[in-house]
């Protein structure tokens, strides 16, 4: 099977790499970051089970070029691809925030997903799965989440529109709502961090629920059960609640 990933160089792209590689499967592991895809590539024991692509999700030329470079030099037809780069960034004053800031978020979160779909969908089989990571924030009006959250919600409805635009194709879209993930950008944080998963953990589900065919995978399940709870609070308790995580 070959599967294609982007943001391979960190996180829970890095760790889907190695356990897709190391199952037996061909990755094509994407990221910006040469000397990390060469330091990747160099722990999987079979060399053929891995090869590089080196691009820019928000650079739109860059992602075709690469991207359709890529799928031609396969053997056989590309199997999954998992849309799975992103950034984060927090706006810590609300009333002053750089309108930059949220542009380079949804930047990388949003249309870099986009960049990526425009490149793949042309070029992906009947049977293939298109696999877009989101996040749990988009669930929840979280303090100083606002370029985060709103870049993941965005991802998440494009995804899910094109599921139904694109259902007679035969192309399954996955969506993936991931919680607290230990990885370097959550390292970052400097908050608490609830029911927070090794990146191991995530591979597992996401690499379970893809081979299921899940329309929709969301890890860990208590907290996703959670924020799902909090959703259908009045709106006056959920920012009571969002206030409290600020002060905290």
């Amino acid at each position: 099977m070959n599967v294609l990933i982007t943001g391979a160089t960190s996180g829970i792209g890095r760790q889907l790499a190695l356990d897709y590689a190391a199952a037996g499967h061909h990755v094509i592991a994407c990221g910006r970051n040469t000397t990390k895809l060469s330091e990747l590539a160099s722990e999987v024991a079979d060399a053929t089970r891995i090869t590089t692509a080196v691009f820019d999700v928000t650079n739109q030329q860059q992602t075709q070029s690469v991207l359709q470079d890529t799928l031609k030099q396969l053997a056989e037809p590309l199997d999954v691809a998992i849309l799975n780069a992103g950034v984060c960034e927090y706006i810590d004053d609300a009333q002053n925030f750089e309108v930059a800031l949220v542009e380079r978020v949804f930047a990388a979160n949003f249309f870099g997903v986009v960049n990526c779909i425009a490149a793949l969908l042309p070029n992906l089989p009947k049977g293939s799965k298109l696999v877009v990571v989101d996040s749990m924030a988009r669930q929840f009006p979280f303090t100083r989440a606002e370029a985060y959250g709103a870049s993941k919600a965005a991802v998440h409805y494009f995804a899910s529109a094109l599921r139904t635009d694109i259902v007679d194709t035969g192309i399954q879209v996955i969506t993936v709502s991931p919680g607290f993930v230990e990885t370097p950008m959550t390292d970052a944080n400097d908050f608490e961090m609830p029911m927070r998963i090794s990146v191991a953990e995530a591979s597992q589900a996401m690499r379970k629920g893809i081979a299921k065919g899940k329309a929709h995978i969301a890890f860990p399940s208590v907290f996703g059960f959670i924020l799902a709870s909090l959703q259908r609070l009045p709106y006056r308790l959920q920012i009571a609640l969002s206030k409290r995580m600020r002060n905290h």
